[in-house]
């Protein structure tokens, strides 16, 4: 009798990759990766001892690639905001997963390619060593928040968003204007959340560069 066949790591995170461009991360199971390949969850379970495991794996990945080929060039915001975009524009690919890179720590080598870079970034921008920590931390959030409501945005699909466009303009110049002044007031140019996300990002985060260089004694 043939015994089953027995996946690698990398093969095992290929298929689960896969099957998170089509599903989100909170459906996902080891059971439904096990049935893509074709075995049993138990077998999975010799690789990685949960689903939390195996989804930190993925995303570390992500960070791999967003890694791959990255030189340090210019000065520390320089280099930090390459970095920033290379991060969002790896998510955006998967996008699924970048809920996950925002929810779970990842120890793989990824995660500490990107810890590393942002760190001697900051180390080398002037800031005291005791302010390094505090601020790559401040930073990590920012970016990791962006980046998963840009990624979160791009998995709707283009029925549903425009539905969710046409909720926004009915909330918007529907609002009473003797209970919403302001919203009433300002109703032409406020924009819907999945507009001019790349801008948005951009500014966001060279606000939050400009108030660490503002801590630089």
């Amino acid at each position: 009798m043939t015994g089953r066949r027995r996946w690698s790591t990398e093969e095992i995170l290929d298929t689960a990759a896969e099957l998170l461009r089509t599903s989100d991360a909170e459906s996902f199971s080891v059971r439904k990766l096990a049935a893509a390949l074709g075995t049993d969850s138990s077998s999975l379970y010799r690789h990685f001892r949960n689903k939390t495991e195996l989804l930190r794996a993925v995303a570390d990945r992500v960070l791999l690639a967003a890694m791959d080929g990255y030189r340090p060039e210019g000065d520390w915001k320089q280099r930090i905001t390459a970095l920033a975009v290379r991060l969002r524009v790896a998510f955006g690919e998967q996008p699924q997963l970048a809920v996950v890179w925002g929810r779970y720590a990842s120890g793989g080598t990824g995660s500490r390619l990107v810890m590393e870079e942002l760190l001697q970034a900051l180390r080398v921008s002037g800031l005291p060593d005791e302010e390094v920590p505090v601020r790559y931390h401040r930073l990590v959030i920012l970016l990791a928040a962006l980046i998963a409501s840009e990624a979160g945005i791009s998995t709707i699909a283009p029925k549903e968003y425009e539905q969710g466009i046409e909720q926004f303009r009915v909330a918007v110049f529907g609002a009473d204007p003797e209970r919403f002044p302001a919203l009433a007031h300002f109703a032409r140019d406020v924009r819907p959340l999945g507009a001019d996300r790349h801008v948005a990002f951009e500014e966001i985060l060279a606000a939050q560069l400009a108030h660490i260089e503002a801590q630089i004694p």
